[in-house]
């Protein structure tokens, strides 16, 4: 796993008025680039199920390309919560998906234990 590190470089001027560089002790970040791209993936789902949520909400028409999109990209994502609460598909009518709530709930805590395992294998 990849860590970001960063090098701090200080500049100050000494007593013949002559600026001096000194370079620090190079800083780790906490979050390795597995993390991150976890966080990323995870906040790219949560919100195109946020989007979803606020289209049928606001009875977004399907025939809408970005509605269209949307609603194509998020179906995978949301297939085992269906059952739920009884689904039936309606688009174009105003309607508050309980399911999309669960979904966006469960993909943040999904995420957040994905990313938190990962960073327990980057501590010494």
């Amino acid at each position: 796993m990849a860590r970001v590190e960063e090098t701090r470089t200080t500049t100050y001027v000494d007593r013949t008025d002559e600026p001096v560089q000194r370079q620090d002790e190079s800083v780790q970040s906490g979050t390795s680039l597995a993390t991150r791209i976890v966080q990323l993936i995870g906040s790219i789902i949560i919100g195109l199920l946020a989007l979803r949520f606020v289209f049928s909400l606001l009875g977004a028409n399907r025939d809408a390309p970005i509605a269209d999109f949307v609603y194509t990209l998020s179906t995978p994502f949301l297939v085992p919560f269906f059952g739920l609460f009884n689904y039936d598909p309606q688009f174009g009518v105003s309607r508050f998906e309980f399911e999309t709530l669960v979904a966006i709930v469960f993909y943040a805590i999904l995420t957040a234990v994905i990313a938190r395992i990962i960073g327990l294998g980057n501590r010494r």
